[in-house]
């Protein structure tokens, strides 16, 4: 437990899964993991925090490249367990698929009242010059963060902290590797800054919920993402969209969700909604939003089934897919959770 000396008004739990900012080199010069312990040793800064701050590891640390559905259940099924005891939550993940984690548990976590806060870091925390310091102990503050006159939470939902911006968990895109501004958010304004002091933008936060917390323990592994691009063959698209026990499939279109007109590429989408499968139809275009019927080329999306995804990203629209489809309800109810916005994961036309 790390504490200041003086009496922590908050508690906080971090949830450490692993990544870059939990990294250190060996011998031979490459990047292994490390535990908490050995990074706590490294951030002396933990202990000026007028808070308290618990660790909680989901077993060995692993890299971001190997998180699973399981992960996302088990951070889930942690920030259940312990929700009653802490202020706010501050997951340590690793930078490469924390915009699909961070997704994941928007879905997972309805009615969430507190902060989840999703860090890590493009530098390892021994690093010269690294960011993983900062993005942790500035994670922590809005996992804390309060009205200061009220005194109710501040940011009630799933974010992600990084490089001085706060952004909504499931409107967040890694764009860059190499540069510490790793995540943007396109078709959504941050949810705070962090300069001097945390300036939080009020307005583009989700309210406090009415309802108590569930949380959800399935989802759906049965879904797979379908890039378009010219020259994509037709046993190419019967080899994904018809797959055996395949339920969903994000359709990564163009422009404005514009696909194909030719009459083999119809039969295909035709015959995977015959056989029940929900295709979502998602930009391939960063910013901007899907208009299905727009254009002549994705006019006839609709008649055939497919749901227009409005703004939301390719990470936002498997992660929902697989909780929508892990809810196991009727055709009608699907269709309308897959296109209404359920945690602000789409923008309302």
């Amino acid at each position: 437990m790390l504490s200041s000396d003086s009496r922590p008004e908050t508690a906080v739990l971090v949830i450490y899964t692993g990544g870059t900012a939990g990294m250190a080199y060996n011998k031979r010069g490459e990047l292994v993991p490390m535990n908490f312990e050995q990074i706590r040793k490294k951030m002396p800064e933990l202990r000026q925090l007028n808070m308290q701050v618990e660790v909680q590891s989901l077993g060995e640390p692993i890299d971001s490249s190997n998180v699973s559905i399981q992960d996302w259940l088990r951070i889930a099924a942690l920030i259940e367990e312990n929700y009653a005891r802490y202020d706010g939550f501050v997951v340590l993940h690793g930078t490469d698929t924390m915009a699909y984690s961070a997704a994941a548990l928007s879905f997972l976590l309805e009615n969430l009242g507190k902060a989840v806060v999703f860090t890590g870091a493009q530098v390892p925390v021994g690093g010269i010059r690294t960011d993983a310091r900062r993005n942790l102990v500035t994670a922590l503050e809005f996992a804390a963060a309060r009205h200061p006159l009220a005194g109710t939470v501040r940011v009630p939902e799933v974010g992600l902290f990084f490089n001085d911006v706060l952004i909504r968990g499931n409107r967040a895109k890694k764009v860059e590797s190499q540069q510490y501004n790793a995540f943007r958010s396109e078709n959504y304004p941050p949810l705070a800054r962090a300069g001097i002091e945390l300036d939080f933008d009020d307005k583009h936060l989700r309210p406090l919920p009415a309802a108590p917390l569930r949380v959800h323990q399935r989802l759906c592994e049965h879904v797979t993402i379908l890039p378009l691009f010219p020259g994509l063959t037709e046993r190419m698209v019967r080899s994904q969209l018809l797959a055996e026990g395949l339920r969903g499939a994000v359709l990564e279109t163009y422009g404005s969700g514009n696909a194909p007109t030719a009459p083999w590429f119809l039969r295909c989408l035709r015959d995977a909604t015959d056989q029940g499968v929900y295709l979502l139809n998602v930009s391939q275009c960063e910013e901007g939003r899907v208009l299905q019927g727009r254009y002549e080329t994705s006019a006839y999306l609709t008649d055939l089934g497919v749901l227009g995804g409005a703004d939301i990203t390719r990470e936002a629209a498997i992660t929902k897919l697989m909780y929508v489809l892990g809810l196991e309800q009727p055709v009608a109810d699907t269709r309308r959770l897959l296109t209404h916005d359920l945690r602000g994961e789409i923008t309302p036309a």
